[in-house]
């Protein structure tokens, strides 16, 4: 069989088609809002901080309600819970857009409601992530990851883009945008088969103990530790995107617009790196791969940290987002391989944590670090610190390090300890 055959197969599966679309609408909506809340809060207050202050306000929720939002996505239909954090974005989204309009030039409402929408994140990253996993065998899942990876940084170069366009019609609209993107993406996941949302669900109370079966999977298992906490770190001290406002501002002088085609590079580069991906998964040396790969991350960190050139600051964004989509292939197909399925939700929530610490907390730090030593000094360290993670974690995580290929991995069984029984499995396609 043709290496294009069964990614043909997998893609004309209505259930993947459906995931697809969900998560290019998510993207797209979370990319527009991304870029005009950073624009708009700059632009109010000058000061960087503020950037990492908004950023800090997505990521409060993610570790307040990680638990709960866990165990909901292991206890109810998934497809209900991911809807149900869509329609808590679609609301923030509708309110930022009436925030803008009004002419308002406070911040603080800027934080008030990407902390709302931090809420309805923390509940639609974990549910609907288990979804892909149930819809297709463990052959497929790698090729699978890759595609939804792609669209989703595809979605990520056009997200931002409009956003620079739309904020010339109107400051309201690039967030009216995102709201329809939202209940789009809702009605989306409602039409993917039941018998996928409720695969590995059981209800029942909701218990501390169970809660926490997630979080006590994760340190039980080092491979999955390490991979997921290697991106933590790396992307912590690299978020170099956090700081594109100020850098378009002040450094590369490029206004609204270049500061959306910066936004979008980043995915530009991961989308060309998705689509190999997609046809070309990766088989063999995944362990070793994904340590290489976020060294080149930190390594383009710094030339975007060093670059006063438009050209090459968007070459190295590119690049940056390139290494880094294999890094997000390789754990987002490594995450449930190493998960039992039951847990599925619980992990994906601590996942949802250690992602959004290195997105929203990494923003957070990229904004002190900024105001506190300039935003190039900042840029340039952090890409230090990536490497020397890569560095470290080759060292501590050896269970990491030796991954071979994907098919070895023996998907473990619900620990006993849970004491859950899962719904009946979801239907498989790609097998």
């Amino acid at each position: 069989m043709s290496e294009t055959q069964p990614l043909r197969a997998l893609m004309r599966d209505r259930t993947v088609g459906l995931l697809v679309s969900v998560e290019l609408l998510m993207s797209l909506g979370f990319g527009a809002i991304v870029t005009t809340l950073g624009w708009q809060g700059y632009s109010r207050a000058h000061d960087p901080l503020v950037l990492g202050l908004i950023g800090l306000a997505e990521f409060i929720p993610a570790v307040v309600l990680a638990l709960p939002a866990g165990h909901a996505a292991d206890s109810h239909d998934r497809r209900r819970v991911t809807a149900l954090g869509l329609a808590v974005v679609a609301a923030a989204a509708v309110a930022l857009a009436v925030d803008a309009g009004s002419g308002d030039t406070a911040v603080w409402p800027l934080y008030v409601l990407a902390f709302v929408i931090g809420v309805g994140n923390a509940y639609s990253a974990p549910a609907v992530g288990p979804l892909l996993a149930a819809g297709v065998s463990q052959a497929m899942l790698a090729r699978a990851v890759a595609v939804l990876a792609s669209v989703m940084q595809a979605a990520m170069i056009a997200g931002p883009a409009v956003a620079g366009l739309l904020q010339v019609v109107g400051p309201p609209v690039p967030y009216a945008f995102a709201a329809v993107c939202a209940v789009l993406a809702m009605v989306m996941v409602m039409l993917v088969p039941k018998a996928i949302g409720r695969a590995h669900v059981a209800e029942q109370e909701a218990s501390l103990s169970d809660a926490l079966a997630g979080v006590r999977f994760i340190f039980d298992t080092p491979a999955l530790l390490g991979a997921i906490s290697l991106d933590l770190m790396a992307v912590l001290f690299g978020g170099a995107t956090a700081l594109l406002p100020v850098f378009s501002q002040t450094i590369l002088h490029v206004g609204a617009f270049g500061n959306g085609l910066l936004r979008a590079a980043p995915g530009i580069g991961a989308v060309v790196v998705g689509s190999v991906l997609s046809g070309r998964p990766l088989k063999r040396r995944v362990g070793r791969t994904l340590l290489v790969v976020v060294a080149l991350y930190g390594a383009f960190t710094i030339v975007f940290g060093f670059s006063t050139s438009f050209v090459l600051s968007m070459v190295a964004l590119a690049a940056l987002a390139g290494a880094d989509m294999v890094s997000m292939s390789i754990r987002g197909t490594l995450a449930p391989l190493l998960t039992a399925p039951a847990l599925r939700g619980r992990v994906g929530a601590v996942e949802r944590v250690f992602i959004g610490a290195s997105n929203e907390l990494g923003a957070f730090e990229s904004g002190v670090a900024a105001a506190l030593i300039g935003a190039v000094p900042a840029v340039v360290l952090g890409g230090a610190a990536a490497i020397l993670v890569a560095l470290v974690w080759a060292w501590k995580f050896p269970a990491l390090r030796r991954i071979d290929r994907f098919e070895d991995i023996d998907t473990p069984a619900v620990p006993p300890a849970v004491g859950l029984q899962p719904a009946a499995e979801g239907r498989q396609v790609g097998a």
